[in-house]
């Protein structure tokens, strides 16, 4: 078993360190070294963790020749976006004005979860400025770049959690989902990606962009390394007061379980609008691999993005209201100018698009009632060109920025579960939403495996750089 040109799943890093084929810390130098090589092109890290990382490899290979047993992820590197508190670091979350923190006490808790498991922190990664970006391009830090085109963007805001597995950097990556953040890079990077349910998963000791809509999550080259992720991840955590009291419900026993008696259906409406060729295609290919034809509409998508846009910009303004007065210069202005629109929304807009929130809510869980999986495009298109400024939707020319994350924020809304699959198309991936009912992570991770096993959906080897 070879480390050194990458290639390995976590779940075959995990057996080969626990079975002593390879070492732990033989994966961390290797992983090191293509990091090394590698980042100078894709920008996807900020902090490399080198002496943190051999030192967490050492000790699980010392409790594996002891016959200790190292957990599910053991060796198994990672990284994390970098607005988790990672020990030691200041948690810049893509900003300028952050770096003056003082280094973080502790981890986060989703990183002391992974580490629990095995696995190894070797960095945290680039991302838009304070979470509110599609595009994976930071002024501060340069673009993340696309690993199966470096002229092109990886999406945001989670760019550098989408270029380092789409790279095969490293096999698994944390990012957050405000909008889209984990959706969008993985289809643009052509990942596998999973938003779970609001408040499935603990955000302590990571930097907040909207309270109400933020949710962190895994990126992968598999399902299984997706689901294992996961896994170990969850369970209660006193430190979010948004995260379920609900015990963990491990979905790696059930992705193999038979899907034929799911009700599958195809978003209508919304999400078949504004979309490019090659969205299109991929909804059609993973809808034909799972035999559906069905179509169901999300009444009002349009209104809940428009909902969703004025609560983040709110909300985000209230986060932001200090850093605004005190140091406007040292934001990206893109992200200043955005931000100050969202302090001057009046209190009447915010208070309807709440109650429109939870009537959106009631009507998409009485959907539910009828299906259990629905399938939409993930972006609009495959990754545009880093810089693009606009491009074409339904023959109207529009803000890339500001429409890339059409088709996730109505979904994200609401906090439902989704994975976005990556579908291999050429010359780019691109992906397609599996979203489900609240906590049904299990039924979307299950759709994604069968299509992964059906060869409709996998992640495509780096070939831009």
């Amino acid at each position: 078993m070879t480390v050194e040109r990458g290639g390995l799943s976590a779940l075959e890093i995990a057996q080969g360190v626990t079975g002593q084929k390879i070492s732990a810390l033989g994966v961390t130098e290797a992983t090191l070294a293509r990091i090394a090589k590698h980042n100078p092109v894709l920008n996807a890290f900020t902090d490399v963790t080198a002496d943190r990382a051999r030192a967490r490899a050492r000790a699980i290979d010392a409790a594996v020749a002891a016959g200790q047993n190292a957990g599910p992820l053991a060796g198994v590197p990672f990284a994390v976006k970098n607005l988790f508190d990672v020990q030691g670091l200041s948690t810049r979350a893509g900003s300028k004005i952050n770096r003056d923190l003082k280094p973080s006490p502790r981890d986060a808790a989703l990183i002391q979860r992974m580490e629990a498991a095995g696995a190894v922190l070797v960095g945290a990664l680039n991302m838009g400025e304070y979470a509110y970006d599609f595009t994976g391009e930071n002024v501060h830090d340069g673009a993340s770049r696309n690993p199966h085109d470096v002229t092109r963007m990886t999406g945001g805001s989670s760019g550098g959690s989408g270029s380092a597995v789409g790279g095969d950097l490293v096999p698994l990556a944390l990012g957050s989902d405000t909008n889209g953040s984990i959706r969008v890079p993985a289809s643009f990077c052509g990942t596998f990606g999973l938003k779970p349910t609001y408040g499935r998963l603990s955000r302590a000791g990571s930097f907040p962009f909207v309270f109400s809509f933020d949710h962190l999550g895994p990126f992968a080259r598999s399902v299984s390394d997706l689901a294992l992720a996961y896994d170990v991840m969850q369970g209660p955590d006193p430190d979010d007061a948004a995260c379920t009291t609900r015990p963990a419900e491990p979905v790696t026993p059930l992705l193999a379980q038979d899907i034929g008696g799911l009700r599958i259906a195809i978003a209508g409406g919304h999400f078949q609008n504004s979309v490019f060729p090659e969205a299109t295609e991929a909804v059609a290919r993973v809808a034909k691999a799972l035999g559906t034809t069905r179509t169901v509409e999300i009444p009002e998508a349009a209104r809940a993005r428009a909902a969703a846009y004025v609560i983040t910009t709110s909300e985000g303004a209230s986060l932001h209201l200090d850093r605004l007065r005190k140091r406007p210069n040292d934001f990206d202005p893109a992200v200043r100018d955005r931000l100050l629109a969202g302090a001057m929304i009046p209190a009447p807009l915010i208070d309807r698009a709440q109650k429109f929130r939870r009537w959106y809510r009631a009507r998409a869980l009485e959907m539910f009632q009828s299906v259990d999986v629905i399938i939409a495009p993930a972006t609009p298109c495959v990754a545009p060109k880093i810089g693009q400024v606009t491009f074409v939707l339904d023959g109207v020319e529009l803000p890339v920025r500001a429409n890339i994350g059409i088709h996730t924020q109505p979904i994200s809304f609401i906090g439902l579960p989704v994975v976005a699959v990556p579908v291999p198309l050429e010359p780019l991936p691109i992906g397609v939403q599996i979203i489900a009912a609240p906590w049904r992570e299990d039924i979307a991770l299950r759709v994604a495996f069968a299509l992964e096993r059906a060869g409709v959906a996998s992640a495509p080897s780096p070939r831009g750089f």
